[in-house]
């Protein structure tokens, strides 16, 4: 799935992101809009990852959905 696809589809994945990073609020998930980086960047800092394996989940999530 490209990024204009997730952005389209980001209010339900959204979703899907919620269990998979169940620390990130509602505000949190509707501030990254679908994008991987800022997404990246709020499981960085609220799950104190890499920004490797952040950016790595964020690729698998992505990649299955």
């Amino acid at each position: 799935m490209n990024q204009d696809q997730i952005a389209g589809q980001w209010k339900q994945l959204k979703g899907e992101a919620k269990v998979m990073w169940g620390k990130l609020t509602d505000d949190e998930l509707d501030q990254a809009q679908g994008q991987a980086e800022k997404l990246a960047g709020l499981i960085q800092e609220r799950y104190g990852k890499t920004k490797e394996e952040a950016q790595t989940e964020v690729r698998k999530f992505f990649d299955r959905v």
